[in-house]
């Protein structure tokens, strides 16, 4: 049995509309098709960039690629030779930053509500990854306990985390983010990170596809980062954190600068780590790769059982086909 721990399906009905209530209708995200590109917004206003939609439209022509035919989606995949899957989402990534927090929680819950029918038509063969309020304990607990008990397995976290209700950035290794953290612990589900969140700092006049994914993992690094020094793991060990569609030949090199930023500034650290750089890698967090020959020959200092194999269907990248 073959196992992809990191594919994606486009949505392509207007879930948010047909299942808002009449009240909310209104402020619902759209979903739409403009001339051939796919689009996610509000009011005729999309939220997508030109490239990632331009992104989505490449495996149109793949029936299952899209939520409405779970079923081509699963001839497609065996004749690939992959039995089951793990998707996440395209393009609701951009709904992370939807200004109204609640509409922003309740098309989470809709899109949970929806790809879970999606797992249980699948008969076993697609997992969806649902999505949850990450920016107050009592939402994290309400859309947590939903998730679970719609029988979704994993959920996602941004990178970038947006702000909280005062205008400030969210640090996830504030203080502040305890409470949260603490719900997703006691929930007991391993949360994931993913690339894509954002656009390029500055634009590209040529080639700003290729260059958009060459910066997809820069996010990586940073909540890494945050989770090791900022004192997460150590508040909640029971924690479990996948990083996917970065490769895996990032890890020993993030591992190899944090071990020697603690050497050089443990001196300076307002917070001391309770355990070793490399304790934290291998107690908490594992990562995903489709095709990464380098990361696999550093597959020893990673750990064989800290990584997962992925097709990443349908994206031009994967090893689909």
């Amino acid at each position: 049995m073959v196992f992809s721990a990191d594919n994606h399906i486009t949505l392509a009905e207007d879930i948010f509309y047909q299942r808002f209530p009449d009240k909310l209708k209104e402020d619902a995200p759209r979903i739409w098709y403009d001339d051939g590109a796919y689009h996610i917004g509000v009011k005729g206003q999309s939220f997508l960039w030109d490239t990632f939609s331009a992104v989505v439209m490449q495996y149109d022509d793949l029936p299952g690629a899209a939520s409405t035919n779970i079923e081509a989606r699963i001839e497609e995949l065996r004749a690939d030779g992959v039995d089951k899957e793990l998707a996440f989402p395209n393009a609701i990534l951009a709904l992370f930053g939807y200004p109204d927090k609640e509409i922003r929680e309740l098309a989470f819950r809709v899109y949970n509500e929806y790809v879970a029918e999606l797992q249980e038509r699948s008969g076993g063969h697609f997992y969806g990854v649902g999505l949850i309020n990450w920016w107050d304990p009592q939402g994290a607990r309400r859309t947590l306990a939903e998730l679970k008990s719609l029988g979704l397995k994993t959920f996602l976290l941004p990178l970038n985390p947006g702000k909280d209700d005062d205008g400030n950035p969210i640090d996830y290794a504030s203080t502040a983010m305890t409470a949260v953290f603490e719900e997703i612990e006691a929930a007991g589900l391993p949360l994931t990170h993913h690339i894509g969140e954002t656009p390029p700092k500055i634009p590209s006049e040529f080639n700003p596809i290729v260059v958009s994914m060459m910066t997809n993992i820069d996010g990586f690094r940073e909540v890494f980062s945050k989770y090791i020094f900022g004192g997460i793991l150590d508040r909640h060990p029971g924690l479990q954190i996948g990083w996917f569609e970065g490769g895996i030949a990032w890890v020993p090199w993030a591992l190899q600068d944090a071990e020697h930023l603690v050497a050089s500034y443990r001196h300076m650290l307002n917070r001391p780590l309770e355990h070793d750089v490399r304790y934290y890698w291998d107690n908490h967090m594992s990562a995903s790769f489709m095709l990464d020959p380098v990361g696999l020959q550093l597959i020893e200092r990673i750990g064989v059982n800290k990584v997962f194999w992925s097709s990443d269907y349908p994206h031009n990248e994967s090893t689909y086909g």
